[in-house]
């Protein structure tokens, strides 16, 4: 089996502007759903992050020491659009030019987010988020001013991070809903909503930028049955299907699968489709699939009834795996459940692959002598990527990169600073933002050898 991977493999890390820039009332930057958050016990607000609006050269020379060549972060809508519509703010975009000609001095290849769930304030307030074809229509106005303004300079494109979530029973807050939930049938709509959107961009880019490359994302849980029953079994199978493969199948072939629209159809839940949809969706093209993956789960059907809306199949049914070890978060870690993934992906839908988020995020504090021991997330990462070899080169998967999450300390998704992904340490805590330096971890220099050698050094 070779032991290195191929020449051009895109080795990187991958952040939000929300848990990473800071500077929310800085620049001509309008507020957004998250900047209204409180702090709590165990979560911080959102105002300065990490602050690498102030510091992002410092991080990108420790990925530059790093040995990465790829940085997927996010375009801050409201720092583009401050009420996410109307005037645009050039200082705002002024920002993000310094920032992306400062990677690329660095050699290291930009991507671009458009949309990390972090809604402009004024969309969310006045028209409940991508419930919204108001919403779907400033979104692309929005991305398309992105792609003209970078196309020459960004290759490598995302529309929404983890797009499946939004069919997910916490959808309504990461599409933009302020307060409560929608209807499940509003879940769908907002569903099919941020697809458009999605397909607009992508249609958009491939017409207006032939060099740029795009492809849809998801989170990837892998889910495995909790016996050998056979109800177990399709209950998992359900669970995929609607969880991670639906997303898949419409951005390879351009149109709802046949399990979605009979579900959609049998249970009156089918979204408004508007003239020129089907159109918009069946043109639309991916040159890859890419995906986050942390952790599998397990599905049992003994608590699942008919009346269970599938989308909440994996709160219901869930249960821990006795076969795995878990995070402190609860998160159960499966390398072999990564190849699986990659294996699945590529042999259902002939598209390379792209995992854009995969680490472990640990509770630590910095010890006397500053250096961080974090054994375990050196385990973590060479598992999940032996895994990942072990699928290019055994299983002849296509696989162009591998990006890691938040390999330099940022703030949780909940806002949570104790929970911490990266390589390089970030000196805050929730209530306390000390100096904010960065300090590399054991696992820094055991990343720097993996990169420089192209993934052949794992010990």
């Amino acid at each position: 089996m070779p032991s290195q991977l191929p020449q051009g493999f895109l080795w990187g890390n991958s952040v939000s502007s929300m848990q990473t820039e800071g500077a929310w009332n800085e620049g001509g930057k309008g507020k957004s759903v998250y900047d209204i958050r409180e702090a709590s016990e165990h979560a911080s607000d959102w105002k300065v992050a990490t602050d690498s609006y102030h510091r992002y050269k410092e991080d990108f020379d420790y990925m530059k020491e790093l040995g990465m060549n790829c940085y997927r972060f996010q375009i801050s809508w409201s720092r583009v659009f401050p009420n996410g519509d109307g005037e645009v703010n050039e200082e705002g975009l002024a920002f993000y030019d310094r920032f992306i000609d400062d990677l690329l001095e660095r050699g290291i290849e930009p991507m671009i987010c458009l949309y990390h769930f972090d809604m402009p304030l004024h969309l969310a307030e006045e028209y409940r988020g991508f419930l919204s074809r108001y919403v779907v229509d400033a979104f692309v106005r929005y991305g398309k001013l992105i792609v003209d303004r970078y196309k020459d300079k960004v290759k490598y494109w995302i529309t929404f991070n983890e797009q499946n979530i939004f069919a997910m029973s916490h959808g309504f807050q990461i599409g933009g809903l302020l307060e409560g939930d929608g209807t499940e049938k509003e879940l769908y709509q907002l569903q099919h909503n941020t697809l458009i959107a999605h397909a607009e961009i992508a249609n958009y880019l491939h017409k207006s930028a032939p060099n740029c490359e795009i492809g849809g994302m998801v989170a990837y849980n892998k889910v495995y049955p909790a016996t050998s029953k056979p109800e177990d079994s399709l209950a998992a199978q359900i669970v995929d299907d609607f969880t991670n493969q639906f997303h898949l199948d419409i951005f390879t072939n351009g149109k709802y699968p046949a399990f979605m629209l009979a579900y959609l159809k049998e249970n009156n839940l089918m979204p408004e489709f508007e003239e020129g949809d089907e159109e918009t969706l069946a043109e639309m093209k991916s040159d890859w699939l890419s995906f986050s993956y942390y952790a599998s789960s397990v599905i049992s059907a003994d608590k699942i009834t008919k009346d269970t809306p599938i989308y909440q199949y994996r709160e219901i049914g869930g249960q821990p795996n006795p076969n795995l070890e878990a995070t402190e978060w609860g998160w159960q870690i499966d390398p072999i459940g990564f190849r699986s993934i990659l294996r699945d992906m590529y042999n259902r839908y002939k598209l390379p692959v792209f995992p854009i988020e995969n680490g472990i995020g640990v509770i630590e504090e910095l010890p006397e002598n500053e250096l961080i021991q974090d054994d375990y997330r050196i385990n973590y990462h060479r598992d999940h990527l032996q895994a990942m070899k072990d699928a290019m080169f055994l299983d002849g998967i296509d696989c162009i990169g591998y990006l890691g999450w938040g390999l330099i300390d940022i703030l949780s998704s909940q806002g949570d600073m104790r929970k911490r992904y990266g390589v390089v340490y970030v000196n805050r805590e929730n209530h306390d933002l000390k100096d904010m330096r960065r300090i590399p971890k054991k696992s820094f220099d055991w990343f720097k050898k993996v990169i420089e050698s192209n993934g052949k050094y794992l010990d």
